[in-house]
């Protein structure tokens, strides 16, 4: 398998790249929880049918992961590895930390 670089990025980066349009936020979480909670303008994939090849691909944008903590969105990343990408941008800490951020959700 090919092993890439999984680069972590925080809240406040993550936000300022959204604000500014340089970024897709793909949350990997499943229905339900993103049903439940989720950061304003992320797309849903969730990680049980997480296909590579159908994720987002905008020219000048930066695709990153999210879940709860970062544990699925890391396995997430594997997958992308496996399919020959090799780096992936991951929300450190995820909607968990988002919040602890002070960063407004949606449900």
């Amino acid at each position: 398998m090919n092993k890439g670089e999984l680069i972590e990025i925080d809240a406040r980066t993550v936000r300022d790249w959204l604000d500014r349009g340089e970024a897709v936020l793909v949350d990997v979480r499943e229905a339900a929880e993103y049903a439940e909670e989720r950061i304003p303008g992320t797309l849903t994939f969730p990680l049980s049918r997480f296909d590579p090849g159908s994720l987002p691909h905008e020219p000048g944008k930066r695709t990153v992961l999210t879940c709860f903590i970062g544990g699925r969105s890391a396995e997430a990343a594997e997958r992308l590895f496996a399919a020959g990408h090799s780096t992936a941008f991951q929300l450190d800490g995820g909607l968990f930390a988002w919040k602890e951020a002070g960063f407004a959700t949606e449900v």
